[in-house]
């Protein structure tokens, strides 16, 4: 069976870009190596994009390969030697080895110290907690820099040791065949965690993490109006970094639980008010519950059964895109039918009835 077509392999057009070739064997690289895909088709499939690569990579041999085809590459290796690998480090010695290709897409060197976790810290709100700005006082629990060790995880006056195993890297190299190529798999150190060091004497409060979880009060402002599902972020508040790496931060996700009155709309909120027939006909005032406590509200007569009245100012303020001020509430009446009436009520309402 004839060998496929280089550009077919990679999924990219013949004329394409070297930076187009480049990306797509890397994302087919990631997919098919043996380290991440143990499909049984995923060695040989990585096998053909690799050989692909390594010609269309190379302005000289893509030449070769686009004037004679994959035998004007292959020339002056013969199979044998090719699926051996014995003179491979030739052929890709235009981009310093297979090994180098592979390296620059799926990582390699020391392992590196990185920057505090990020922590979330979910908190629930009622209605009248959000009606100014206000200040919450959290107690989240994280990681904090050792004070007996100062970070460093070791028992004062120790200090780790390098890493004999991996040289102080972190990480060991596995080399396989994998037909005409070398598979490199780089892998975390055994011995020392991919950490590059040991710790002989563990520091006794951290036991070598070079951390402590501690339980930390921390204060929040917390805007007025501020919408649920919102996240504050407060920088430089989650855990510790390595080895003095800023800590990261503490994202604080606000969840505004529903009100047993009142419906929010965006800075609006609504409520509901019932008032008797004679009420609604004859017109009264009435009290009504807002989030700044209860207010008096007038109901002209001839108020009708749903009839939406307006308080101003007595909304929620208005938060990010909405603007500045403060939104309203509305109050939508509902008129309460007696189901049970004297006999002098009915005849009352009779001639109420008549009258109109």
């Amino acid at each position: 069976m004839a060998a496929k077509d280089y550009y077919e392999v990679l999924g990219v057009q013949k004329g394409a870009s070297k930076d187009e070739i480049k990306d797509a064997y890397r994302k087919l690289a990631l997919q098919f190596h043996p380290d991440r895909n143990k499909s049984h088709e995923a060695e040989a499939r990585f096998k053909e994009i690799s050989e692909a690569y390594a010609v269309l990579s190379d302005a000289e041999k893509r030449r070769q390969y686009d004037s004679f085809g994959r035998e004007g590459v292959y020339q002056r290796y013969s199979q044998e030697d090719i699926f051996r690998g014995a003179d491979f480090g030739e052929f890709f010695r235009g981009f310093g080895g297979f090994d180098d290709i592979f390296s620059q897409f799926l990582g390699g060197g020391p392992r590196q110290p990185t920057r505090g976790e990020d922590l979330t810290y979910h908190l629930q709100l009622n209605l009248e907690d959000i009606v100014h700005d206000s200040e919450k006082e959290l107690e989240v629990p994280r990681d904090e820099v050792c004070p007996t060790c100062n970070g460093s995880g070791a028992k004062p006056g120790t200090s780790p040791r390098q890493c004999g195993t991996c040289g102080g890297t972190g990480q060991v190299q596995k080399v396989q065949s994998a037909g005409f190529a070398r598979l490199v798999r780089v892998m975390a150190c055994d011995r020392c965690g991919g950490k590059g060091y040991l710790i002989d004497s563990p520091c006794k409060d951290c036991r070598g993490k070079g951390t402590v979880e501690r339980r930390r009060k921390i204060r929040v402002m917390v805007p007025g109006g501020i919408e649920d599902g919102y996240t504050l972020r407060l920088r430089g508040e989650g855990n510790a970094g390595e080895s003095g790496l800023p800590p990261g931060d503490l994202y604080v996700a606000i969840n505004v639980v529903p009100h047993e009155i009142f419906v929010r709309r965006g800075s609006d909120v609504y409520v509901e008010k019932s008032i008797g027939i004679v009420e609604a006909t004859l017109g009264t005032e009435i009290t009504v519950p807002t989030l700044y406590g209860d207010v008096t509200l007038e109901i002209p007569h001839g108020t009708q059964p749903g009839e939406r009245f307006q308080i101003k100012g007595k909304g929620l303020p208005k938060f990010g895109a909405w603007g500045r001020g403060t939104g309203n509430e509305y109050v939508t009446v509902s008129v309460e039918v007696p189901k049970k009436l004297s006999d002098r009520q009915k005849e009352l309402m009779k001639k109420f009835g008549e009258s109109g």
